[in-house]
């Protein structure tokens, strides 16, 4: 399926049969789960499993680029059991682009899709998983902070100030926080501002802007964090031709 989405676009919380890789060849793709968030920048992907249920919001002119794959079969099994972002080979970009542009209706061209997707096998045992996964444990107090995060990275509250909110102490939510997400408190509000900068830089908001609204005292140090944690600055992370330098998991 080959779609194109506005700015702002929302398609609704749903679910699939099938398995999907869904590429973004241009826009930012949020992806919101009960059980956490991916963004994914353009010129990467993520995968969801079958009955992975879902909502994605897009953030610029978004060219969505998807291929449907039927549960275990070889190529749904050459990618993870979870929800990722993945990163996107040149080959692995030209595979999605040709495929999704065939009427599969036609014989001739169904075989061609499947000699195309032989090859996509082949690129998908050297996937990479990108970190922009910001997830939301099952504790309700450890929750309840992440989705007031995710509303506003920009909250400066210590976990000892949290734990008044959500009555707890903060030896317990440094605790709770790292068994549930794997990061330290520090770490995931990092993570969910950086992720929180990418919808923001699709859609042409300046570097200035970004930073100053996302709590950080000056572009340079939101620049070094943004480096820090996807492994390029944030002009070079939108315009790498699709060869990703973001850190993974």
């Amino acid at each position: 399926m080959a779609k194109d989405y506005p700015d702002n676009a929302i398609i609704a919380r749903h679910a699939h049969r099938r398995s999907q890789l869904v590429f973004a060849s241009t826009g930012v793709m949020t992806v919101a789960t009960s059980r956490g968030t991916w963004v994914v920048p353009p010129q990467r992907a993520v995968w969801m499993p079958a009955g992975f249920e879902h909502e994605i919001r897009a953030s610029g002119i978004l060219q969505m680029r998807t291929l449907y794959f039927e549960p275990e079969t070889d190529i749904e099994r050459a990618f993870p059991p979870e929800c990722a972002v993945i990163d996107v080979t040149p080959l692995m970009r030209e595979l999605i682009l040709r495929a999704t542009s065939l009427e599969i209706d036609k014989h001739a061209q169904q075989a061609r899709l499947e000699r195309l997707v032989a090859v996509l096998l082949d690129e998908a045992q050297s996937i990479s998983i990108l970190s922009l996964h910001l997830p939301i444990p099952d504790d309700p107090r450890i929750a309840r902070i992440c989705e007031e995060l995710i509303a506003d990275p920009s909250i400066e509250l210590t976990l000892a100030e949290w734990g008044r909110d959500v009555g707890a102490s903060s030896r317990t939510l440094t605790r709770q926080f790292l068994t549930g997400t794997g990061m330290t408190f520090t770490q995931w509000r990092q993570r969910a501002r950086i992720l929180a900068s990418l919808p923001k830089l699709a859609r042409g908001e300046t570097i200035l802007s970004v930073a100053l609204n996302l709590g950080y005292d000056s572009p340079s140090a939101f620049g070094a964090m943004f480096r820090r944690t996807l492994g390029a600055t944030p002009t070079a992370y939108f315009h790498n031709d699709g060869e990703s330098a973001a850190s993974t998991e």
